[in-house]
């Protein structure tokens, strides 16, 4: 004989889908804005995206942390892993693609408004970006100084 699950128990299994479909829809919006982020990089830039993915994770793993000499969770808004541009050489091939990393939880925690999270976004992938063309942390600091 099967029994009538009371009200409370449907209206928490309801509650649960209805929380599991808001955070897929949020998770497809934060990827839109990080591949809106990629298509609005000028053309030059562009055209030299090869062999390289890039992915949207919630957050970073420990390993990504520790090879980062990164403690908090919340300070790793993007990670580049691969070999830059300007290391590349004649015999560069045959390898697994480059990739980049945006974590949409310590950005998200970061802003305020979805509108800061887009901008927030676009800074982290074109960072991210620059330094797969070999741009390192303290010349980036140095350009966002000049602007």
């Amino acid at each position: 004989m099967s029994e009538e699950p009371n009200p409370a128990e449907k209206s928490a299994r309801h509650r649960i889908h209805y929380d599991r479909e808001r955070a897929a829809a949020q998770r497809e919006k934060f990827y839109n804005l990080v591949m809106k982020a990629i298509d609005e990089l000028p053309p030059e830039f562009q055209e030299r995206l090869e062999n390289i993915d890039v992915v949207v994770e919630d957050w970073p793993s420990p390993a990504q942390l520790g090879r980062n000499n990164v403690r908090s969770r919340f300070s790793l808004l993007g990670l580049y892993e691969g070999v830059p541009h300007l290391h590349r050489g004649p015999g560069y091939g045959m390898v697994l693609p480059d990739k980049i990393t945006i974590f949409r939880k310590p950005i998200e925690a970061l802003c305020h408004s979805w509108q800061e999270v887009e901008e927030e976004v676009g800074k982290v992938v074109r960072h991210e970006i620059a330094h797969h063309f070999g741009i390192d942390d303290d010349r980036l600091r140095t350009l966002e100084n000049e602007k």
